[in-house]
């Protein structure tokens, strides 16, 4: 069924890596379509790429293909979006896969902590590689879903309230909002960690029903107002990132005429770059504001860094190998898939 789409996205994201630029801009024509996405929250950087996605569809067809954008779950909440397209109720919508790792087990793999992503351009390459590999495929066509791009989350840290962890021995014990891998990384430091939805972590953290809550380092702290509430922040923590796909209903995709297809494909790689450039703004607007604020900035050493990546690196993956295999899941091929495509991209 994909076998077209899957050799267009790879001519345009070569496991070396992706060149940005413009794309081909021509016009083309066709009947006029309305799609809507859902996704949560405001408009912010994380959703830079899907509005690269609506206005490059709506540009290059004339206004004849219109994507609808319905923020702060207006069709569906964060952890049901899969379903909604399950169901079709709408043609588009994000989601992040450690919201119910259950239902799209393979994608677990992105979330691992510690992956080999030096830079947002290396993890674009990897997710797109990995999208394509066809246990992942089979995986999501069970929700009729098509995965279609990345968010490219930056890598997560903690914003947190009360005493702060100078030492990593003092995260033991600490109630932690921390998803998937990155859970499990902190779980190695003696940390408790819940899955809370992006939208309830400012709640959890004012009420004190967690002490920190990692988030994509600088733009969701400030986008969630984290910052409002949080009385410290970790600078060099990095234990990883979330993986959150933009997917498209697959009834939906085949009905859409073929230029309409090409459209979104190009469209790829400037979405790509406006998510890049729209957390490098953000960095450059919330480092001097949350220094301003007074938030205490912790710094770990060299050697705590790499102690904690001996223990939440290796120990995690060979764990969600072992999980993977138990659930038929090729979890070695798909981790040795990572490895080789980030070492390729980042040549």
């Amino acid at each position: 069924m994909f076998k077209n789409t899957i050799a267009s996205i790879a001519a345009l994201t070569a496991v070396a890596g992706f060149a940005f630029g413009a794309t081909a801009a021509e016009m083309v024509d066709g009947p006029k379509v309305n799609w809507n996405l859902s996704v949560w929250g405001k408009p912010r950087a994380f959703t830079a790429g899907i509005e690269t996605l609506r206005d490059m569809a709506d540009e290059r067809t004339g206004g004849k293909f219109k994507i609808k954008i319905h923020y702060g779950e207006a069709l569906s909440k964060s952890r049901e979006n899969l379903d909604g397209i399950k169901l079709g109720a709408f043609q588009m919508a994000m989601f992040c896969s450690p919201y119910h790792p259950a239902k799209n087990p393979t994608l677990t793999g992105l979330d691992l902590p510690f992956l080999p992503f030096p830079n947002l351009k290396v993890q674009a390459a990897v997710h797109d590689a990995y999208y394509q590999h066809p246990a992942v495929v089979k995986d999501l066509a069970r929700w009729d879903a098509f995965l279609l791009m990345s968010s490219l989350l930056p890598q997560y840290e903690f914003t947190g309230v009360g005493k702060p962890p100078l030492t990593l021995a003092d995260w033991n014990g600490m109630r932690v909002r921390a998803l998937g891998g990155i859970g499990k990384a902190m779980t190695k430091l003696g940390a408790v960690p819940t899955t809370v939805t992006a939208t309830e972590t400012y709640t959890a953290l004012e009420r004190g029903t967690v002490e920190a809550a990692s988030f994509p380092f600088t733009y969701a702290h400030v986008a969630y107002k984290l910052t409002e509430v949080g009385e410290w922040y970790t600078a060099n923590l990095s234990p990883g990132a979330v993986n959150c796909p933009v997917v498209v209903n697959i009834p939906a995709w085949d009905k859409l005429p073929k230029q309409y297809q090409q459209v979104l494909l190009d469209a790829k790689i400037p979405a790509y770059e406006a998510l890049i450039t729209a957390y490098e703004a953000a960095d450059k607007k919330n480092l001097p504001m949350m220094e301003a604020k007074g938030l205490k900035a912790i710094v770990y050493s060299a050697e705590d860094l790499s102690d904690f990546r001996k223990a939440g690196a290796q120990p995690v993956w060979d764990d969600w190998i072992e999980e993977m295999d138990k659930q038929g899941v090729p979890g070695q091929e798909l981790l040795d898939l990572i490895n080789k495509t980030a070492a390729d991209a980042n040549k």
